[in-house]
């Protein structure tokens, strides 16, 4: 399993190449940003049609870190699921793994701005959560410390042999790290995006996800 070691708070933590985030001290897996049922959304929208698989992909690939790492607890960072309705449209057999996937576990689900409020699936649903030294909340709190978030989907490029190569990223300094998005058909913000730069402190990294995560100071 790829990862690479990174340290808030005194937690020593482990940004996997997926894009989740392993705390073996809490056995806490933590992903943000799945938007399940974003196709869905979309054609209820009438936007365009995608095909309807990212939901089973993101499953998938939650199921292969859970099974890498044996956590029995598990965070979800927000928008879980592209919205309320698309949460209510999944279909039996989705559900049926979502479930699967929550069985043994203790399951948290943070709420996010794509959806505010309980959901009808198991596990325990609130807006924010403390954990050790950490706190798990959707969206950062520039006057906060110590925090996981998720939110805003960085994305980071590197420059290496003349090549550009731009992945979701993990951001992170000393009072903060930010999740990069884990669900399939989700876009994301570069990391010099004023949004990003004005919460990360100068000295602040990225960790770029894939099959070798690579840290990097965070491109401004």
């Amino acid at each position: 399993m790829n990862m690479c070691d990174i340290t808030l708070a005194g937690a020593a933590l482990k940004a996997l190449g997926s894009g989740a985030l392993y705390w073996p001290a809490q056995d806490l897996l933590c992903v943000s940003d799945l938007h399940l049922g974003k196709s869905e959304r979309i054609a209820r929208r009438g936007g365009t049609q995608l095909p309807p698989y990212e939901t089973r992909d993101t499953l998938a690939r939650l199921a292969s870190d859970l099974d890498a790492t044996g956590a029995r607890k598990v965070i979800c960072l927000g928008d879980s699921f592209d919205d309320l309705s698309a949460a209510m449209a999944l279909p039996d057999a989705e559900r049926l793994w979502i479930t699967r996937l929550q069985a043994g576990r203790h399951w948290v689900w943070i709420e996010g701005n794509h959806d505010p409020g309980p959901i009808e699936y198991g596990g325990t649903h609130l807006a924010e959560l403390a954990e050790g030294p950490l706190t798990f909340r959707h969206i950062a709190s520039p006057a906060e410390t110590a925090e996981v978030s998720g939110h805003y989907h960085p994305k980071a490029t590197l420059h290496a042999r003349g090549r550009a190569i731009t992945r979701p990223a993990f951001l992170i300094d000393e009072d903060r790290l930010i999740m990069p998005a884990y669900g399939t058909y989700t876009g994301g913000l570069r990391s010099h995006d004023p949004a990003l730069t004005g919460l990360m402190k100068p000295g602040a990294h990225a960790v770029l996800t894939g099959a070798r995560p690579m840290r990097i100071p965070m491109p401004r």
